[in-house]
């Protein structure tokens, strides 16, 4: 059995995930395809992430790659996370995780309707969702409250807990247009505000692809996401796959019975690699990166002591979220934050030696420029990033 080292794997990432200069690229969508998706809950984070792995990237090329040429989209996929995706990757994501989850949400938006007393609540969600789709389809593109008044069984509202005094009245509005999303009709275009807006206009999803999403097999595209996620984080123990794809374990076998892998030694830990990927990787020159909250590359794997340390307490909330993170040579070795007049303040959790605190000087003063007039809070807030922002 092969042994692939810590350094090795951290050698993979630094080279696969673009973080080291020499792989740094300004398109986008390639950057997206090396991570198979951007971590998106946070709108700034799809841009921050780009950014930390480009040479020259400004704001508007990335929202030209998602609103004008259309290389990416926006999408609800593995453990019902917000990603932005490469337009060629849709289809694997919606039959391995999209499908499932829209049969879900729709279960459970009309057991609340139910529950609230809307007659045949489920045929009526449907009949209002078709009715939405439709007349988005006449608009090219509205809010959900544009929808809301051209269509009005959408401002249809039901109490979350009948009876009880602590219930407010929900319209069924954004149920629907999310179940929307998830089915692979409708996606969130252009935000109303800047790059770190989220109120998202709707448009059909024929704007980004013609004819609609392609059907695949739920197996097939099963087996076709893990492979990319191999390629861009293998190898790794099966645990980390079943916590990113967020599948069963069944689920998660069945893939990997449809893919050829190889089991291999991580430093004492079982793990996976694709068969065709097992020659060694050469370290590349040390490197210096500041990535933000949510990025896919401390998101990527569940079991994380390998590049993080002993740093969690400092940098992750109390939900698993990771907040910013500096990175030296393949590990994290700090956090960082933007204050109100801009500055990227950053803290090292360890010594990382001269050569680091320059690189990583370097790196804060291009996050710097990167946000310009921009001020953005991450939605989830860390330890260390409050007080670094204070």
């Amino acid at each position: 059995m092969r042994t692939i080292s810590t350094d090795e794997r951290r050698a993979r990432l630094a080279l696969r995930h673009r973080l080291a200069p020499g792989r740094r690229t300004d398109d986008p969508a390639e950057t997206a395809r090396s991570l198979v998706a951007l971590h998106a809950t946070d709108p700034a984070t799809v841009y921050l992430s780009a950014a930390a792995r480009s040479r020259n990237l400004v704001p508007s090329a990335l929202e030209a790659a998602l609103y004008d040429d259309r290389t990416l989209l926006r999408l609800l996929a593995m453990r019902r996370t917000m990603f932005v995706v490469p337009v060629e990757l849709a289809p694997v994501l919606q039959a391995s995780c999209a499908d499932a989850l829209a049969a879900k949400q729709l279960a459970k938006y009309s057991g609340y309707m139910e529950k609230s007393g809307v007659p045949d609540a489920r045929a009526f969600f449907a009949a209002t969702a078709e009715e939405a789709h439709a007349t988005l389809l006449k608009l090219g593109r509205a809010t959900g409250a544009q929808l809301s008044k051209e269509v009005p069984a959408l401002r249809t509202t039901v109490q979350l807990a009948p009876g009880k005094s602590y219930s407010t009245p929900t319209s069924i509005t954004t149920w629907v247009l999310v179940t929307l999303g998830l089915q692979g009709r409708i996606v969130r275009g252009r935000p109303n505000g800047s790059w770190i807006s989220s109120q998202y206009v709707w448009q059909p999803i024929e704007e980004w692809i013609p004819g609609g999403v392609p059907v695949m097999p739920a197996k097939e595209a099963r087996a076709a996401l893990v492979r990319e996620w191999l390629r861009a984080f293998g190898p790794a123990p099966v645990s980390d796959i079943k916590w990113w794809t967020g599948w069963t374990v069944a689920e998660v076998k069945s893939a990997l019975a449809e893919i050829a892998t190889v089991e291999v030694d991580l430093d004492g830990v079982p793990g996976l690699v694709l068969a065709d990927d097992v020659d060694p990787v050469a370290a590349p020159e040390p490197w210096a990166a500041l990535l933000p909250a949510l990025d896919p590359t401390p998101m990527g794997w569940k079991e994380r002591d390998w590049f993080l340390g002993p740093h969690a307490p400092a940098l992750f909330d109390r939900n698993g979220n990771i907040g910013p993170t500096v990175w030296w040579d393949g590990r994290i070795v700090g956090g960082w934050a933007q204050r109100a007049d801009g500055e990227i303040a950053v803290r090292f959790l360890e010594d990382a030696g001269a050569d680091a605190r320059a690189a990583v000087a370097a790196e804060a003063e291009r996050t710097a420029a990167f946000y310009g007039t921009i001020r953005a809070v991450p939605r989830f807030r860390t330890p260390l990033e409050r007080e670094l922002s204070a």
